[in-house]
């Protein structure tokens, strides 16, 4: 082994090195690992590699490739999967209750998985929206260098002449159930929105948690642009194989690369890019893991002060592809970087600052897929929080792409997604309305539900500029109109939400940050005074489970007191 590794400071030497290993490298003889190989550095490679949707599809290829950029470096890679749910599928039924609740899930097996077999250091490989920060988190909690890689977006499909994405398709079902188009033609549209592997291709969660793994430092520059299919995103993981070898011979750490302002730079790209709402709730738990405080509110101020400045769907015209052809993320940062939104002090998994990395990126002027901030879409950033009495906690709405970013209406209130998805079918709502969908947060789903199906029934039936849906779940990053969501506190434990009825006029301003209900304090008390919480359905399982440790949307919805309380670190065993 190189002189550059040091295993007796490595936590493999507890599996490996001594007479008191020979049972563990048993083990490893059994999988045909030399005893040469096991005197390396061990590194898990870990991937959300499945068959549930094609976002995951391609990651056994590309962890091949960074096992090979491990074993180049020096090191004897170690591969294994989590799980994930895919979205896309979980959507519109009661699987979404599994969505968020996965997020959490992953972290917690891929830290099992490296602190049981005592890896040295992580390669972690996501495709679908929740892995993304769900592998992250656990490299931050474990602490051992670590490199993330997305698998790459999904091609775009192509309908009688245009660009498409499954938001499309969704919002054609709308159309369908609304008469204006034919079954044919919607069997047409779901057969080539998604002509390959990799995640969805909108700036929806996955693509946008991608920009953040970047912007954050955790993946190398340029990895996250490419699509899934492409042979070079095997480069990219050969790559982050050596790199993270390099890590570990520098030292440099998860902890070391994210800080309060690389989470600042990861919330200037979110908005920036017009991305998902579910970042509001990713940063803060991903903070969370580092002990950082960084919760909604402090998202919500960066958001604020911040230029939307790239157009992509669902807001925007283009798709995720369209942003790597001209550049990819880091032209986002390098015009965002010369305009002052970002600190380009901080350390990237590359060893060099965050200004360094970007040093030879020349921003293209020939091109209209990014803006420079002197010339925005809008001031404000496509993502922007809100507050007041109806959520003291806070909320958080997309606004890319809308114009009208005022709304004042009368509430009519639904207890579940399901009730509001069949009165949206049976059009049983008026313009102007403010659809409140409760009861659907951390603790109330439980697993806080993303409500694509009925943003996108209520734009198919051509009133999403025309009403507004505030709901304590989430929206997804596929989600277009005045949708406000994550509302705090949530239904299930007396939050406003859970005591607003019919016919109270809702304020929603987004350039204001309000969203407020026009009762006074003194009839909130009373309301809440007379409130019943509601009975859950779920007694047992893991979503039983999630709803006893699930803390509040602003702070992450998180299932742990994070790297705060920590008195030791796994990294240091």
């Amino acid at each position: 082994m190189s002189s550059k590794f040091d295993k007796s400071k490595l936590p493999s030497r507890h599996i490996t090195e001594g007479p008191k290993s020979a049972a563990h490298r048993s083990f490893f003889y059994a999988m045909g690992v030399s005893r040469e190989a096991m005197n390396r550095p061990i590194i898990g490679v870990a991937t959300t590699w499945n068959e549930t949707a094609p976002c995951n599809i391609t990651l056994r290829r590309q962890a091949g490739a960074a096992k090979a950029g491990v074993e180049e470096a020096g090191g004897t890679p170690r591969e294994f999967t989590t799980i994930t749910v895919t979205d896309g599928i979980a959507m519109g039924h009661q699987g979404m209750k599994s969505s968020l609740v996965s997020r959490d899930v992953i972290a917690d097996s891929v830290e099992l998985t490296i602190r049981g077999h005592s890896y040295d250091a992580l390669v972690g490989i996501a495709g679908c929206d929740k892995s993304l920060p769900g592998m992250m988190m656990s490299m931050v909690r474990l602490n051992v260098p670590s490199v993330f890689l997305y698998g790459g977006s999904i091609l775009p499909g192509r309908f009688r002449g245009k660009d498409v994405t499954v938001m499309d398709v969704y919002e054609s079902y709308g159309k369908f159930s609304n008469g204006e188009i034919s079954e044919a033609d919607l069997d047409e549209i779901e057969a080539v929105a998604c002509p390959s592997g990799g995640s969805c291709g909108g700036q929806f969660t996955a693509n946008t948690m991608a920009c953040v793994s970047e912007a954050i430092g955790l993946a190398l520059p340029h990895s996250a642009g490419a699509p899934a299919v492409y042979d070079s995103r095997d480069e990219f993981a050969v790559a982050s194989g050596i790199q993270v070898m390099k890590l570990i011979e520098k030292g440099i750490r998860p902890r070391d690369i994210v800080t309060r302002e690389s989470l600042e730079n990861a919330a200037v790209v979110v908005a920036a890019t017009g991305g998902s709402t579910n970042a509001g709730l990713h940063l803060p738990a991903i903070a969370n893991e580092a002990g950082i405080e960084f919760d909604l509110a402090a998202v919500g101020d960066v958001f604020r002060r911040t230029p939307y400045i790239a157009d992509l769907k669902p807001g925007g015209r283009y798709v995720a592809k369209d942003l790597f052809d001209v550049g990819g993320i880091p032209i986002v940062l390098k015009v965002l970087l010369e305009a002052g939104y970002l600190h380009g002090d901080c350390l990237t998994v590359t060893g060099k600052t965050m200004a360094e990395n970007l040093a030879d990126v020349v921003f293209p002027e020939d091109q209209d897929v990014v803006l420079n901030p002197s010339t925005p879409l809008s001031p404000t950033g496509g993502v922007v929080g809100l507050k007041g009495n109806l959520a003291p906690e806070g909320a958080i709405v997309k606004v890319a792409g809308m114009e009208n970013l005022r709304h004042v209406g009368p509430a009519r209130c639904f207890d579940t997604e399901e009730e509001c998805m069949k009165a949206v079918v049976a059009r049983e709502y008026h313009a102007g309305d403010v659809l409140v969908i409760r009861y659907e947060g951390p603790k109330g789903g439980p697993g806080m539900r993303e409500m694509l199906a009925v943003t996108s029934q209520l734009y198919g039936q051509g009133m999403g500029d025309k009403v507004a849906l505030i709901t304590d779940g989430r929206f997804s990053g596929a989600t277009r109109g005045f949708c406000i969501g994550h509302v705090g506190p949530e239904a299930a434990v007396g939050g406003p939400i859970g005591l607003v009825k019919g016919g109270d006029e809702i304020t929603i301003d987004a350039d204001s940050g309000e969203i407020s209900v026009a009762l006074s304090d003194t009839e909130l008390e009373a309301r809440r005074k007379a409130w019943i919480p509601r009975e859950s359905d779920y007694r047992s399982g893991v979503l039983w489970k999630y709803a006893n440790t699930v803390g509040p949307a602003n702070k992450g919805a998180v299932t742990h007191p994070g790297g705060a309380l920590e008195t030791s670190s796994y990294a240091d065993i």
